[in-house]
């Protein structure tokens, strides 16, 4: 086929090389360079005029990418780390420098950014709705396996507690799951499927039946209740839509003969086309956690553009766009932000009074790194922390 693996699958090195562009940026490059004006320096700014679904906050993700994309080009960046508080038109990012250093990447650059922070913007979402409640990855599935590991990091950037891929070891994550249809249809019977989960594998691994195989969700997990007692640690709901009826109705019915029967110990697990609004409804009628997959993996990306505002040291850009190269600062009391032009006076939260302080990170300089990596489970910490005082100041879905 031609390309590695037979996948068609683009190199790390290809994308590092330019090579990952749309062609007509190779085309201005030729007219910018036969004309001598390819090497004037820029300020360009990266900002998303609108979130997906008319959202008023989200998480950006894909800095870490952006910084090792251009890293060793004569350039800085200045940009909000990766877990940030997404707002339409606040730009989240600044590159300076001459434009033939990183103009034909946008493409790359935008590629990162976009998918990524789409990807953190609706696991956060859901995370969000779900409160305390634990949300983990299922959807690994639902895209092209080149790129499962980095949407699973995003995810987890956007404060999802897990996910199910084997390959988020490397991120510092123990994988999570449970078990497929196939094995309790394989065995041709719920309870010998359950039992021989118990059986071969580790303690460490949590005991959660899957319960809507042959029966309804109630009886079968009334069976697994009996079939391992103490041992079982939950059970996960995975209904078809085609068979789910009212499942906030379901959740409490099997919560209730649960618990009828002593067992108050088994958590509820649900599964399936789930989005944060139907976990938001799912959690108040008792759910104790979340497996989401397509609405994660599959999300709509950010709508960044990547624009110039400033040539030479002389404020210019397109109708819509302020010109100019700006400051961004942040208060952290109210997460608001506002940005005033380069070099100018920091701002005042209009909340509190407060002055406010810098929100921008030099993430390159003259193209050295400068960018830490953060720990993943520290960022998916701070995110956690940043989702509930979200929720503390009133935000909503």
């Amino acid at each position: 086929m031609g390309r590695e693996e037979e996948f068609y699958i683009v190199s790390g090195r290809e994308v590092k090389e330019g090579k990952v562009t749309d062609v007509y940026f190779l085309r201005t490059m030729k007219v910018l360079e036969s004309k001598g004006l390819a090497d004037k320096r820029v300020v360009m700014e990266v900002a998303a005029r609108s979130l997906p679904n008319k959202a008023k906050w989200g998480i950006l993700a894909g800095v870490e990418e952006v910084a090792r994309l251009l890293e060793g080009r004569e350039i800085d960046v200045y940009s909000l780390p990766d877990g940030s508080l997404l707002r339409p038109w606040i730009p989240v990012m600044r590159i300076e420098g001459p434009y033939s250093e990183f103009g034909p990447m946008e493409t790359s650059i935008l590629g990162f950014l976009c998918s990524l922070s789409g990807v953190a913007t609706v696991a956060a979402r859901v995370k969000f709705a779900a409160g305390d409640k634990p949300v983990v990855n299922f959807g690994i599935r639902r895209q092209h396996p080149a790129v499962s590991l980095a949407f699973e990091k995003a995810s987890l950037i956007g404060g999802l507690d897990g996910s199910s891929g084997i390959l988020v070891e490397e991120l510092g994550f123990r994988p999570v799951g449970t078990m497929p249809h196939a094995m309790i249809i394989l065995f041709g019977d719920q309870v010998k499927a359950w039992r021989a989960f118990d059986e071969v594998l580790p303690e460490e691994v949590p005991r959660i039946a899957l319960v809507d195989t042959f029966y309804d969700e109630k009886t079968e997990s009334l069976m697994a209740a009996e079939a391992l007692r103490d041992k079982l640690a939950g059970v996960r709901l995975d209904t078809p839509a085609s068979r789910r009826g009212n499942m906030s109705q379901i959740i409490k019915e099997v919560r209730w003969e649960l618990d009828m029967r002593g067992y108050k110990h088994v958590k509820i697990l649900i599964s399936g086309g789930l989005n944060e609004y139907s976990v938001k409804e799912y959690s108040e009628a008792g759910a104790d956690s979340f497996g989401v997959g397509s609405h994660i993996m599959g999300a709509r990306p950010v709508d960044f553009g990547v624009d110039i505002v400033e040539v030479e040291g002389r404020p210019i850009a397109k109708r819509g766009i302020k010109s100019g190269a700006k400051d961004l600062y942040v208060c952290d009391d109210h997460l608001i932000y506002s940005y005033v032009p380069k070099e100018s006076e920091p701002p005042t939260c209009p909340l509190c009074g407060k002055e406010m302080r810098p929100a921008y990170i030099k993430i390159l300089d003259e193209g050295k790194m400068m960018y830490r990596i953060e720990d993943l489970k520290a960022l998916n910490e701070r995110t956690k922390d940043m989702l509930r005082k979200l929720k503390d100041l009133g935000e909503t879905l």
